[in-house]
């Protein structure tokens, strides 16, 4: 759950006077969004974005532009002349739920992974997303309920024995604030082996005690509330 283990190591990084010519040649081979820049010491001074390099570039509907005369203009034109400086980052013991936080209230694609000012990767939206599918079990397939809590803290506890003595296995439990019910949690389960019990007698078996908004099998979501 925490950073260090889902980022990227050994993070393409720029210097201060990288040529922002040789950034986008790297940034069009290697399919990156974003690059830290580092100074001579190798701390974070700053972020370049994929919009940063295209943003630089000289428009092909401007006939003469005076950026791509050889010796000037973009060819001079250096990371540290279009970085943003001071970037938000992050530490690599951070949570990824903090950086999923981050990431949505700053609207950014990725943050720099410092650990005692020095740059040790990267964290982006796609490690994240990583990270919710293999945290939520969805890389093995299986069977997901969204379950109502009603606003009891035991009732999860319950839920979770009632389905080990039914032999149901889980890989996964959220809980979540209702978004219809001040005050009301869900509980979402995903399911790893229901023995030999199918889908239907799963739902039955859950109905006699809890409620349960929906559920998840093969694709295709069912409505129950």
């Amino acid at each position: 759950m925490l950073v260090r283990d889902w980022m990227t190591v050994n993070v393409i990084a720029l210097g201060v006077n990288s040529s922002v010519l040789d950034a986008a040649e790297i940034l069009h081979e290697k399919n990156i969004r974003q690059f830290p820049v580092i100074d001579s010491r190798g701390e974070l001074v700053g972020i370049v974005s994929d919009r940063d390099i295209r943003d630089a570039m000289p428009s092909k509907f401007i006939p003469g532009d005076a950026v791509v005369e050889r010796g000037g203009g973009l060819y001079t034109l250096t990371a540290g002349d279009i970085m943003t400086l001071d970037p938000i980052s992050v530490h690599s013991n951070a949570a990824m739920t903090e950086v999923a936080e981050i990431l949505v209230k700053h609207k950014v694609g990725g943050l720099p992974v410092v650990d005692g000012g020095q740059l040790v990767g990267i964290i982006t939206q796609a490690d994240v997303l990583r990270f919710l599918c293999a945290s939520a079990g969805s890389a093995r397939g299986g069977a997901q309920f969204g379950i109502r809590l009603n606003g009891d803290d035991n009732l999860l506890a319950d839920l979770l024995c009632d389905l080990r003595k039914q032999g149901v296995l889980f890989t996964s439990v959220f809980t979540a604030v209702d978004p219809g019910r001040v005050g009301a949690r869900n509980a979402y389960v995903s399911i790893a082996d229901m023995g030999d019990k199918c889908v239907e007698d799963v739902v039955e078996i859950i109905q006699k005690k809890y409620v349960i908004l929906f559920y998840v099998a093969e694709g295709v979501t069912v409505d129950l509330v």
